[in-house]
This record gives C-alpha cells, sequence and structure tokens, in this order.
C-alpha cells in the first residue's frame, strides 16, 4: 500500500507497484522558472527538441559517498575532532559532523594548520609522486590534496611552520620580461616543469562545487524516503574537510598582507564557513581582528615612566574602520597574488572590501570590528553541534527556498539564507517538547540543574528506592541493601549475577 508525503522541493507521490512491493519515491519538481527540474531540463535538452514529460525519475541504485574519501570514524585534519560517518548515524540516522572541540579551539586548531600550509599552481599534469618527493625536502608533509580553479593547484600541509620558511628560502621571483615583478613572499607559489618531456601523469582531485542540477536530482531520486534525502543533501552540500582547510588558508594568506601594517592582527573566518551551516560554494566572509594589536598598547609602567605609542587619531571608530580596510584594500588589489576585483564598499552600514580569491574560487568579504558577526557564528556552531537533525533540516529548507527562487545569489528583494536558518531554529525551539533551547535558556541552565538535581535527590526515599539507570525506573532496595548513612549510593542498584568486584 503506498504511504502519501511530502517532499522536500515540491511533493513526493508514492505510487503502489501492482505487484506487492511497493515502489521507491518518485520526486516530481515543479518546472516553473528558477526551479531544480527546469535547470535539469534546460541542460539536458538539446537545441531544437521539443519539452516531454515532467521530468519524474524512479531510483534504483543507493547513493555513492562522495569524494571526500573518508570512511567509517576516519578523523578529520584537527586532533579531537571525528567526523562520525557510517555507523555513526544521528537520531534519524542522518551522517553528521559532530563537532568535539568549544568553538574557539576549532578556530584556533584550524588557524596554526593553515600556517603550515602552502598553496601551489601547478602544470596541468604532473607526478603527484614526484612532485610530494621535491617538496619533501623541505620537512615531513601532514596531508595534501588538488583542486582546479583556474588551473590545477595542490594545497600542502606540513608537519612544521619550518618548512614553509624553508621552501621560501629556496623560492625565487619569477622573470617576467619586459613586466616587474613585486617581490611579495607568500606562501602563494608556481610550480613549473624543467624538462615538460618528463612522464606525467594526471592527479586525483578533490572537489569544491556543489552538486550539479542533473546530479542533485538524481541522488534525491536514489533515496529510499524522506530521511534519506535529508540526509542526502547535507552530505551533497556541506562543506568538506578540504574545502574547509582552503577557506581558512586563504584567511592566513590574506593575514599576510595585512600583517606588514599590523603585525598582530589575525583574520578569522566566521559566518557559513565556520557555522556547520556552510555549503560548498558558499562566499568567505572574513574578519580583521585588531584586538590583539590593540591589547599591545595597554599602559605598562616602569618606575616613574609610561611609554605610549605615537598613533594618529581620527574622530570615530567608523573612520578609523574606513581607513583600516582602505589600506587593506589597496595593498589586496597592487600586492596580493590571486586577489581580483577588488571592491572598497567604505560607506555601507558595515563597511567592507569585496574581492575575489582566483586560486580559491572564492568570493570574499572583509570586514572589521564586527565582533558580533563572530559571536553569532559561535550560537550557530553550538545549535548545529546539540542535535545531528537541525543541520539536515536547515540545508533541505534552504535548498527549497532556492528551488522556488525565494532565495538568490544575487542581491535583491530576497529573504536570506540566515533569516531561514533563524525560522528553522526558532520553529525547533518552539516545539513542544523543543528541541533546541532558547538562548537564555542556555545561559542558566547550570545553575538551574545544580539546584534540581539537590531538591530532587534531597527529597528521595533512599531507604525504600535504588535507582536503575538502564531503564530510569525505581528498584524496590534489596534486604541487604537498606539505606543508611554508611551505604555508599553506587551500592544502591543490586550487582547483576555473576558480577565480581575488584579485591
Amino acid at each position: 500500500m503506498a504511504v502519501p508525503g511530502v517532499g522536500l522541493l515540491t511533493r513526493l507521490h508514492l505510487y503502489a507497484q501492482r505487484r506487492t512491493r511497493v515502489q521507491r519515491p518518485v520526486l516530481r519538481l515543479l518546472s516553473c522558472p528558477g526551479t531544480v527540474a527546469e535547470d535539469l531540463r534546460r541542460d539536458e535538452q538539446p537545441s531544437g527538441s521539443k519539452e516531454t514529460g515532467d521530468g519524474a525519475v524512479v531510483s534504483v541504485c543507493s547513493v555513492a559517498q562522495s569524494h571526500s574519501g573518508r570512511g567509517k570514524g576516519e578523523e578529520s585534519g584537527i586532533p579531537g575532532e571525528r567526523v562520525v560517518c557510517g555507523n555513526g548515524l544521528g537520531p534519524f540516522g542522518f551522517e553528521d559532523k559532530i563537532p568535539k572541540k568549544r568553538f574557539s579551539e576549532m578556530q584556533n586548531e584550524r588557524r596554526e594548520q593553515a600556517q603550515r600550509t602552502v598553496l601551489i599552481h601547478c602544470p596541468e599534469k604532473i607526478s603527484e609522486k614526484k612532485f610530494l618527493k621535491y617538496l619533501s625536502q623541505h620537512g615531513s608533509i601532514n596531508n595534501h590534496f588538488f583542486y582546479e580553479s583556474f588551473g590545477l593547484y595542490a594545497v600542502v600541509e606540513f608537519c612544521q611552520k619550518e618548512s614553509v620558511r624553508s621552501l621560501q628560502n629556496e623560492t625565487h621571483a619569477p622573470s617576467k620580461g619586459m613586466e616587474v615583478a613585486i617581490p611579495f613572499r607568500s606562501r602563494f607559489f608556481n610550480l613549473k616543469l624543467k624538462n615538460q618531456t618528463s612522464e606525467r601523469s594526471r592527479v586525483q582531485m578533490s572537489n569544491q562545487l556543489p552538486p550539479s542540477s542533473k546530479k542533485l536530482f538524481e541522488v534525491l531520486c536514489d533515496a529510499e524516503n524522506i530521511d534519506d534525502q535529508l540526509n542526502t543533501l547535507l552530505k551533497e552540500f556541506q562543506l568538506t574537510e578540504e574545502n574547509t582547510k582552503l577557506r581558512y588558508l586563504t584567511c592566513s594568506l590574506i593575514e599576510d598582507i595585512a600583517a606588514a601594517y599590523f603585525p598582530d592582527c589575525i583574520v578569522r573566518p566566521f559566518g557559513s564557513s565556520v557555522n556547520t551551516f556552510g555549503k560548498l560554494g558558499c562566499d568567505l566572509d572574513m574578519f580583521l581582528d585588531l584586538n590583539e594589536t590593540r591589547s599591545l598598547s595597554t599602559h605598562k609602567t616602569s618606575g616613574n615612566f609610561l611609554m605610549e605609542f605615537q598613533v594618529k587619531n581620527v574622530p570615530s571608530e567608523r573612520i578609523a574602520t574606513q581607513k583600516i580596510l582602505s589600506v587593506i584594500g589597496e595593498c589586496l588589489d597592487n600586492f596580493s597574488p590571486g586577489c581580483v576585483g577588488v571592491q572598497k564598499i567604505l560607506n555601507a552600514r558595515c563597511p567592507l572590501v569585496r574581492f575575489s580569491h582566483q586560486a580559491s574560487g572564492l568570493q570574499c568579504d572583509l570586514t572589521t570590528n564586527n565582533r558580533i558577526a563572530l559571536t553569532s557564528s559561535e550560537l550557530l556552531y553550538i545549535y548545529g553541534a546539540l542535535d545531528s537533525r537541525v543541520r539536515a533540516l536547515v540545508f533541505t529548507v534552504r535548498c527549497w527556498a532556492r528551488a522556488h527562487s525565494l532565495t538568490s545569489s544575487i542581491p535583491g528583494a530576497w529573504i536570506t539564507n540566515f533569516s531561514l536558518t533563524m525560522m528553522v531554529i526558532f520553529f525547533l525551539q518552539r516545539r513542544s517538547p523543543p528541541i533546541l533551547p532558547t538562548l537564555d535558556s542556555l545561559q542558566t541552565l547550570a545553575e538551574l540543574l545544580l539546584k534540581e538535581f539537590f531538591e530532587y535527590f534531597g527529597n528521595f526515599a533512599f531507604n525504600k528506592n535504588s535507582i536503575n539507570i538502564r531503564q530510569t525506573e525505581f528498584c524496590p532496595c534489596h534486604p541487604r541493601l537498606e539505606c543508611n548513612e554508611c551505604h555508599n549510593l553506587s551500592s544502591l542498584q543490586p550487582l547483576p549475577p555473576g558480577f565480581k568486584p575488584f579485591s
């Protein structure tokens, strides 16, 4: 017997076959402009042909794993953080990345990891084995991957920062003939082959882009049920380990530029790149953190003397932000390799520098004095870690909204992905019982639980009941375990048969 259900993008109609088996869901999409179905049909239809049918597809095979190469329980690049895959499923079978670290710890470790990493523009065909052997002369390599973005690029993470400096010391400025190279020693290199006739082979590349409309349509139809579709959307769209490394590396390269003026600054990613709700292809939002630089200006006294830095003064914090971003924008435009299309949008409500990082393929926005955005990212990071269903639901709602042209990458009167995320979180907070706690309840939860703990066991009938954590039920006390003040609470539960305590 068929079971009706609501689909992800429009509706799912389940049809019963003539035999006893239930046919898998058939995904039917509205073919209006802007939907996945319309994009798919436009891609597949040859010129001059006539449209037929409604694009419905019946799935017959399972969804293949993405090219991230991670197996069950395989670790990410950060110590202590694991990607729970395979048997590590959430409440509804969702495969999910469950953060094991605090937001600040994760950010600091990713930044340190990026500082040991270099970006290399490689020839179209290159021997991966010889490439790694050449770089290993400068130190041990922790991991690496290749990807395509206006050419072939390699991201190589060394085990030590000294290896990066060694590579920089052995690298020379290119000869451009009539042009003059600006002598900036970045961690973005260009590799050339001396012998063009040497043996070359293609390397395996990591995908940095979201799935095409055709692939998304196919994998959604291959899913057994709606739960599988939610899981599939999350897996296909979420940022991969490689893409996350590339984003932090891009921030680190921009930090190298800003450090010429502010040696102790930090360029931190925020927003969708770090809050666990980002999808492949999303923009990279960066925050120029000058707190470390400003903290050096605190007054330090030595005897009867007070030493201060000579600084420029401006009338307001906003003017200071505009001047800082203006200078950084000029540096990116003139000195930073790979940064193109630099725009200084300084009169916006939140002044920013917008540019494209051609090597990574990322559209970037750089702001400063915008710490509230970093705090919002941390809050979403926490909400995404509280329940594995949250991220799957957010990704699904966003996909549905994009398929129906409710959101767009073009600026205009659209609802934003951030607003949709807030709507999902609010909905999950308002359910009965709620799936997510409110921010206020999170702040008072520890105090409340401590108070309730003592109230609960302060009135507990220890002389009559024992606790059973297997079934969360009360059990009558065994005669030999009648509670008195000398007994340890761990003895209140009868021991299982055959149990032999340590002597």
